[in-house]
């Protein structure tokens, strides 16, 4: 029973990745399995199907060109900082930003991109460009096209992947819940977005496998309560 509880959990973790193979810089979750002793009366056993968490795959995904000047996606390591729904900062490589009404700068999911400073908003403007350092740039409205103004620069973070952990809202934090300084190495391009790094055929098996899984260990929970069923009949009076 506990290895089918443990691979229906594994099986809901790898749908769950299958359902972002399509969301921008989507990090995958893993799950790894491993024998656990299980104590009861009589001899100590074992089970080989009790998943852990393995933590989150930090691979990068593949690099796609959109053409759109508020796209972005980081070079190599690095985050983007954004403001959590829990007002919390948190990190995210989806770089697929919109300005709201009011001038903020938001990703396409609402979340506040932050600088050193706090939220980044931008004044009504005609056009808006975000160079490799993170700097956010604009034409003012009423202004020539050539009169280009500096705003401010997005946060940009390179934290070690191990101090991470992974939200049930798709952000990463730090486990420790401090905050991360700039890091002037990460540099990002626009006009380009970080697709899921989701392995569409590889979590297709994977899914195939645990199910296959499942219905082994249903098979041995079966077995045990007919032998449980036969030795019940064999032990009765006569």
């Amino acid at each position: 029973m506990t290895g089918a509880k443990q691979i229906m959990q594994a099986q809901a973790v790898n749908n769950h990745n299958i359902a972002n193979l399509s969301t921008v810089g989507f990090r995958a979750d893993a799950v790894a399995f491993a024998s656990q002793p299980i104590y009861g009366p009589g001899y100590a056993t074992r089970v080989n199907a009790v998943a852990g968490d393995a933590g989150t795959d930090f691979s990068m995904g593949v690099m796609q060109s959109t053409g759109r000047d508020l796209d972005i996606a980081v070079n190599g390591k690095g985050f983007i900082a954004v403001r959590g729904s829990d007002g919390k900062e948190a990190y995210t490589r989806a770089g697929d930003l919109r300005v709201t009404p009011t001038g903020a700068v938001t990703t396409a999911s609402g979340l506040a991109v932050l600088t050193e400073s706090g939220p980044l908003v931008i004044p009504p403007s005609t056009q808006v460009t975000v160079g490799g350092d993170g700097t956010v740039s604009v034409v003012p409205q009423g202004s020539a096209p050539f009169a280009v103004t500096q705003v401010d620069r997005i946060k940009l973070v390179n934290p070690q992947t191990s101090d991470l952990q992974k939200g049930d809202d798709g952000l990463l934090r730090l486990k420790s819940g401090a905050k991360l300084k700039p890091d002037d190495s990460v540099s990002v391009t626009s006009g380009m977005l970080e697709s899921s790094n989701v392995n569409a055929a590889q979590s297709l098996i994977s899914m195939i496998e645990l199910q296959r899984l499942y219905e082994l260990q249903v098979k041995g929970i079966n077995s045990t309560d007919q032998n449980e069923q036969s030795a019940e009949r064999l032990m009765a009076p006569a």
